[in-house]
């Protein structure tokens, strides 16, 4: 199973149920890679998407606790072993776990593969993903060259839990 997230230089990833910043070629490299795909979240993170639909050309996943939740085209879930034997249904290499902060923290433990967009700034936030490069448990494979989107820099980096 795979996680895809962008975090800042203190792995923050949010503010206000919005993403940090919006970097076209993140969102490329997002649509690309979990189009077609089975994609979970959370609720908040669904509802920060434009009209509160699901993403297009995806399975969407979502998880929460409201037990009356619906949405159209997604399959909604209320605990995390539901979203397990859910997936069960799925190849894992095709499942991305999307966010937020509590469903990457529920979930990196099924994950063995993190795509992560690091900016190399430092943003005002209030929510922030687990620390990969002090978790013991992960590596980086891979490592894109450096971009850059106006002055802010940024890798694509792939880890793997060893």
């Amino acid at each position: 199973m795979n996680i895809i997230v962008a975090a800042d230089q203190n792995w923050a990833i949010g503010k206000d149920n919005k993403l940090l910043i919006s970097i076209p070629a993140d969102m490329k490299f997002f649509r690309t890679t979990t189009t077609g795909k089975v994609v979970v979240m959370g609720r908040k993170t669904l509802e920060s998407f434009p009209g509160g639909q699901p993403l297009k050309k995806r399975t969407n996943i979502v998880l929460t606790r409201d037990k009356n939740y619906k949405v159209k085209d997604a399959i909604v879930v209320h605990s995390i072993e539901e979203v397990l034997e859910e997936l069960k249904k799925y190849d894992s290499e095709d499942v991305y776990v999307i966010g937020g902060d509590s469903i990457y923290s529920q979930m990196l433990p099924y994950c063995d593969t993190a795509h992560v967009t690091k900016i190399d700034f430092a943003y005002e936030a209030d929510s922030w993903f687990p620390n990969l490069d002090e978790d013991p448990e992960w590596k980086i494979a891979e490592e894109s060259e450096e971009q850059t989107y106006f002055d802010l820099e940024y890798t694509f980096v792939k880890y793997v839990r060893k």
